[in-house]
């Protein structure tokens, strides 16, 4: 280990510091970083653009974190202890290479943002309890591999802020309507080419809300409407012409147009 590192781990618990930054020290292994462990009493860490491949068991030592942040590392797989992390409130995993959570993710009490972005994950990488982050206000999940968003999306009922870009998503689920504090969604570069009429149940449209949909193949109904602006999707996606498209029949509008044209 470094002097320098020994340096800030020994100041740290002398002085009862709470904040103890190791971004960009080459760090391979949390392990190496002798007495890191000891500091039960730090409530920020940050390990980001080092070069982990794992977080060993003993990150639950660290019983008073709030803020964890592991960004740009080559992180493979968590441990299930992480779920120890009682007073966690924000942890950062984009940009590593993970292809699963471990099992019991879903039980961190407090975690209040959830960062995911570049990785490996799919809807089948999600443990059963995930959806039990019911604090969580804000989740990104793009540049991953989902196909599909689960319905149990619908209980993260306080999300603010949903990032879903740059995935295979083919189609969102109804239960998306449920979350209606959302103030943010980005769906953009995906391959969804039409959208749940219960979307409609969300305020999307104002100055301080944000929606990006840009990079789907739209059918073509929803494309004229994006080319009129944002608000004039959602005005189609509610209209009962729209809706009984999409719940009696399961097309795309305008399809059954060209179904009958022979």
């Amino acid at each position: 280990m470094s002097k320098s590192l020994k340096k800030l781990v020994e100041e740290s618990r002398e002085k009862n510091q709470p904040e103890v930054d190791m971004c960009d020290r080459g760090i391979s292994n949390m392990l190496d970083v002798h007495g890191l462990f000891t500091l039960s009493h730090i409530t920020q860490l940050v390990l980001s653009h080092n070069k982990l491949t794992t977080v060993p068991p003993n990150v639950a030592e660290l019983k008073n974190l709030e803020v964890l942040n592991f960004f740009n590392n080559q992180i493979e797989e968590l441990p299930t202890q992480i779920s120890s992390l009682q007073k966690l409130k924000h942890l950062n995993l984009g940009m590593n290479r993970l292809n699963t959570l471990p099992r019991g993710f879903g039980s961190l009490p407090a975690l209040e943002v959830l960062d995911l972005t570049y990785n490996n994950l799919n809807e089948n990488s999600l443990p059963g309890n995930f959806f039990y982050l019911t604090t969580l206000r804000a989740l990104y999940l793009s540049d991953n591999d989902f196909e599909i968003l689960p319905p149990d999306i619908g209980k993260l009922t306080k999300l603010q802020i949903l990032s879903l870009r740059d995935n295979d998503l083919i189609s969102l689920p109804k239960e998306i309507g449920d979350l209606t504090q959302l103030k943010e969604l980005h769906i953009q570069g995906n391959r969804l080419t039409v959208l749940p009429p219960e979307l409609g149940n969300l305020d999307l449209t104002g100055q301080k809300q944000v929606f990006k949909a840009e990079n789907n193949p739209w059918v073509t109904p929803i494309a004229d409407q994006f080319q009129l602006g944002v608000s004039h999707v959602f005005e189609y996606i509610r209209s009962e012409t729209y809706k009984y498209q999409q719940t009696f029949h399961g097309i795309a509008p305008g399809e059954a147009v060209r179904f009958c044209s022979f």
